[in-house]
């Protein structure tokens, strides 16, 4: 199936056709690798199956620039948001496994040397290399300026005290580009590419979550990294952050998306052809009300982080407002919307393994990271405060 046509006046015929293209493409590899399972049969092993997979398709090339294996000059935020959706539709893992290779690399995409992009993305582009994003910390979830984590200069190193938590791909990635504070500073920051074989780096702990997937916490007790595995300039880390979080945030709210189009999907196949009180569910005045609401949650999603999307690929080179709005209301819209599903599904939708069971559990994370909707609600309202006193300001 392709794109809903009401998003396609953000799109470009490309855009259209992997829409199309990469939904049949994960109707087919996901049920081998999350039915039948591979390797050892663990999520570990899915998670690199579907890296695997979707580097060998071409896919993951749309999570590195051009130059490097990829399709588009930069990160092309549309195509992004469309893989997220249409994967996160089919399978979650599928979704996290090219998500987790965007946002892993993403700071070394936008913000990176010459020489680390010619390092790292090739791999990532072919599915040869499996990234993480290890910015949070127990203390330093969304505010992450609180973050303990140091690094410090001695020489052509640095090296890097402390320990990151609710880490995604924890133990089985090849590269982790890891946030740190710059020594006693307060405001300066670093980013830093770490490799599992680093001296002084390791996984201190798995952890288990409602929707398994690879999740951790890292430590690092006086951790070498070379110098030249800087990411950015040595004390802007916050601003690398930040920037790759305002291209990736948008794509939060696609795969929420994806799982609310999946939702309506199994509530409209159950209620045309579930029979109550001798006739079809869907006949029930109170059931229609119910998919009028789950509807418009899908359709008004769609528009707003596509035009989000849009906005960062033609027009802004920041869309905090409009990536927080998107990511705010996708994500919080899919709750409901999933909600619902599992209520019209009645006992089905309970079942350990139904699809609407699995969206259940899979949606409640993301509301919580790259933000939580507290977070976003104070992004937006900061941004529609600042616009207003800037107006009021020409006005006088």
């Amino acid at each position: 199936m392709a794109a809903e046509p009401y998003v396609w006046p953000f799109f470009t015929d490309a855009h259209r056709t992997l829409a199309s293209e990469l939904r049949e493409w994960a109707l087919r590899e996901a049920a081998a690798i999350e039915g039948a399972g591979e390797g050892d049969g663990t999520v570990d092993a899915a998670c690199r199956a579907f890296v695997k997979r979707l580097g060998a398709a071409g896919w993951l090339r749309y999570a590195v620039p051009a130059e490097y294996g990829g399709v588009y000059e930069r990160l092309d935020v549309r195509s992004l948001c469309i893989a997220r959706e249409t994967l996160a539709r089919v399978s979650g893992l599928a979704d996290f496994a090219f998500a987790m290779e965007g946002l892993g690399s993403g700071p070394i995409s936008l913000f990176g040397s010459p020489a680390l992009k010619a390092r790292y993305l090739p791999k990532v582009a072919t599915g040869n290399a499996i990234a993480a994003f290890a910015i949070s910390e127990a203390e330093a979830g969304s505010d992450i300026a609180a973050m303990r984590t140091t690094a410090t200069r001695e020489g052509a190193y640095y090296y890097i005290d402390g320990e990151k938590t609710w880490i995604s791909n924890a133990g089985i990635a090849d590269q982790y580009v890891v946030f740190c504070r710059l020594g006693d500073a307060e405001r300066a920051f670093v980013a830093l590419v770490v490799e599992p074989g680093d001296a002084g780096f390791r996984v201190a702990a798995r952890i288990d979550t409602i929707a398994p997937h690879p999740l951790g916490t890292l430590r690092f007790d006086g951790c070498r990294v070379p110098a030249d595995r800087v990411v950015g300039e040595p004390t802007k880390g916050l601003r690398v952050a930040l920037g790759t979080l305002d291209v990736f945030r948008s794509t939060v709210g696609a795969a929420a998306l994806g799982f609310a189009r999946r939702a309506l999907d199994e509530t409209l196949a159950h209620v045309t052809t579930r029979k109550v009180f001798g006739q079809a569910l869907d006949e029930f005045q109170l059931t229609q009300a119910r998919i009028a609401r789950m509807a418009t949650a899908v359709d008004a999603s769609a528009l707003l982080v596509y035009r989000a999307a849009w906005t960062r690929d033609t027009l802004a080179p920041e869309i905090r407002r409009e990536a927080a709005m998107a990511k705010m209301y996708a994500t919080e819209a899919a709750q409901g919307v999933i909600d619902d599903a599992v209520q019209l599904l009645g006992g089905r939708g309970v079942v350990r393994g139904h699809p609407v069971e699995k969206l259940y559990r899979e949606i409640r994370s993301l509301r919580i990271y790259e933000g939580t909707t507290e977070v976003q609600q104070l992004l937006v309202a900061r941004q529609v405060l600042d616009a207003y006193a800037r107006a009021q300001g020409r006005d006088a």
